[in-house]
């Protein structure tokens, strides 16, 4: 393995300084595009489920919040080392979204460093594997990587894998146990942080081929004996315990289903389609990728999903697809890395092209933050294929390297332009509405940051926008109904709520809702129905049986308001809540003795106003 730099390395600053420039210049051309992020607040769509209205992550760092961090698959994934990092920002922040960001930020910047030292080292090319790191960096199609703080999974998984090729290089300069199982750790660190780098053994075969040349190598250097293969398949087994740990979590991802959960919180627009119509989007979507990376226009934050794509569309993308990857088989001995380049693009985005639906929670066609990883191979194309065609070193440094600088720079700007989208849920929603057509998860979820901010007219408009493109769409059903409980259009509220129902039987938000707006109206036997039914979906949730409770007492059926009381407390038994309305409850029934008990203990919980009352009252001493 050579360790001089090979191309424009005739400059006066030795090699060492040149390394130095390249690391200080990523850093602040990286910390230039994204420093505005820590102005950014954040957004109602996952940021919510992840952070602000997830108590496990704001319990912060515990035993019990490590427990629940390793073994829950909220969400639908098991990514533990997500959990962990989120909840020592909370310890950290608190919920200022900024510091979450910043987060991002500086995993992004480590892991574009880390790119650039395994290339370099791997290949000695300083300002080829320069701009393999800039171009991940900076490319717009990664800021919604780096600026949601939702896809966290995204840069930690990136970091841990950029930090097993880094030890699986190590490992490969000198084989040893010891650089085999950093190697390992490595790998399980970003298993457990994105399911989507289970293609990571594959990439490490692709490496041994170029620009490592492993395969070149007939018999395998002495690991304690493990291995004595006189041919290329020491190459394979070496990556056995790799692939097992890859099919593990591929296997526990693919069979665990969160839909029932999802539906019976958010019930977003839950839709399986087609296996033809996700085999026929696949094609499109990649040669959209391609098209993306090279001019990235339009960026949006969800593509919908498109069940009747044009045959000729498919044909066009399949044929493209075919012609490239029979080409860069053809040249695969004489440019290696135009083989390199295009298999890791095309085997790290292969989880998530969408033939395999794992989510059918957000209906996308494609997604930015899925070329975050794969980019890496289109990259390496570019920066070792286009010098092909500057035969002369003086042509490479007077035209190629300025180019190679005015492209990154280009990039930077469209990037930097990209990421104030993301500054909050409206700037979000409103720039995709702007570049798709018919998004209704973007109509859908831009009204209720609307509502929050007292624009009720203009999110119902968002709302009937997103039912005349999806006329069975659950979340907007309900979103709608909320908007009106705000005006206090309580009967066309429940309408809404209804229908939502109607189309997700366990929809417990919908349920939750309709129960609050009869309570509104009185209606407090429909309210208990309501509740009951949440009770039934969620029967370990005490706040529902708080709710029904305190809905018995407006009746005046204080006996079954008490049970359900007695139900909040053996639930949550540090609630002041549920003693106060157990205390109230006792009073109306005249048992004074165990209201004044329930009044202390709810004063003792730090809630007072029912014992003052009851003393002034002369109820309680």
């Amino acid at each position: 393995m050579h360790r001089k730099a090979t191309d424009l390395n005739k400059f006066s600053i030795s090699l060492k300084r040149q390394k130095l420039i390249v690391y200080l210049t990523l850093i602040v051309l990286t910390f230039f595009v994204y420093w505005q992020v820590n102005q950014h607040d954040f957004i109602n769509f996952d940021d919510n489920r992840y952070v602000f209205d997830n108590i496990n992550v704001q319990s912060g760092i515990s035993p019990e919040g490590m427990k629940w961090a390793f073994t829950t698959k909220d969400i639908g994934l098991w990514n533990p080392l997500i959990w962990v990092s989120l909840m020592m920002d909370y310890q950290i922040f608190g919920l200022q979204a900024g510091g979450y960001h910043l987060t991002n930020l500086m995993l992004h910047i480590l892991s574009t460093l880390l790119l650039f030292w395994v290339f370099n080292r791997m290949t000695g090319a300083l300002w080829k594997s320069a701009f393999v790191a800039a171009f991940f960096a900076l490319h717009p199609l990664h800021v919604e990587s780096v600026a949601w703080i939702a896809e966290r999974k995204d840069i930690l998984s990136a970091f841990f894998w950029m930090l097993t090729l880094c030890c699986y290089v190590y490992y490969t300069e000198k084989i040893s146990a010891t650089r085999y199982l950093l190697t390992i750790f490595s790998f399980v660190l970003a298993l457990m942080s994105k399911p989507m780098v289970v293609t990571l053994p594959l990439v490490l075969i692709l490496l041994d081929y170029w620009p490592l040349g492993r395969f070149r190598i007939k018999e395998k250097m002495n690991f304690k004996g493990f291995f004595q293969e006189k041919d290329h398949l020491w190459l394979f087994y070496e990556k056995i315990p790799f692939f097992i740990l890859s099919a593990a979590l591929a296997i526990m991802t693919l069979f665990y289903s969160p839909e029932k959960q999802n539906m019976m919180q958010d019930a977003p627009d839950i839709k399986y389609f087609p296996l033809l119509a996700r085999v026929a989007n696949a094609p499109v979507a990649f040669v959209d990728y391609l098209k993306k990376t090279f001019w990235p226009y339009d960026l949006a934050f969800l593509y919908p999903f498109v069940e009747n794509i044009p045959i000729w569309q498919i044909a066009t993308s399949s044929l493209i697809i075919i012609t490239i990857t029979v080409f860069v088989v053809i040249l695969f001995k004489k440019r290696p890395y135009l083989f390199f380049g295009w298999f890791w693009f095309a085997i790290v985005i292969a989880p998530v092209i969408g033939i395999i639906q794992i989510s059918v929670s957000t209906p996308y066609a494609m997604a930015d933050r899925y070329h975050y990883l794969p980019s890496i191979g289109l990259s390496v194309m570019l920066a070792w294929g286009v010098p092909f065609f500057f035969k002369s070193e003086i042509l490479r440094r007077n035209i190629l390297f300025p180019m190679g600088i005015i492209f990154i720079a280009l990039i930077a700007l469209m990037s930097w332009k990209q990421c104030s989208y993301w500054m909050n849920t409206e700037t979000l929603f409103k720039h995709a509405l702007r570049i798709t057509q018919d998004n209704s998860l973007a109509h859908s979820n831009l009204g209720p940051y609307l509502v929050e901010a007292g624009k009720i007219k203009e999110a119902i408009y968002h709302y009937d926008e997103a039912l005349r493109i999806k006329p069975y769409f659950p979340a907007a059903y309900n979103n709608r109904g909320a908007a009106y409980a705000k005006l206090g259009q309580y009967q066309m509220a429940i309408e809404d709520f209804s229908k939502a129902i109607s189309i997700v039987p366990i929809f417990a938000k919908a349920y939750l809702n309709r129960a609050n707006a009869y309570d509104q109206l009185g209606q407090h036997e429909q309210a208990i129905e309501d509740f009951t039914k949440l009770i039934s979906l969620q029967p370990d949730y005490a706040n529902f049986y708080n709710k029904r409770g305190i809905s018995y007492a407006k009746l005046e059926r204080y006996p079954q308001a008490i049970i359900d009381f007695n139900k909040v407390i053996s639930l949550k038994p540090g609630d002041p809540v549920a003693y106060k309305n157990r205390g109230m409850a006792y009073f109306r029934q005249k048992n004074n003795t165990s209201g004044c008990h329930d009044a202390q203990k709810a004063c003792d919980l730090g809630s007072c106003k029912l014992l003052d009352d009851a003393k002034a009252q002369g109820y309680c001493r």
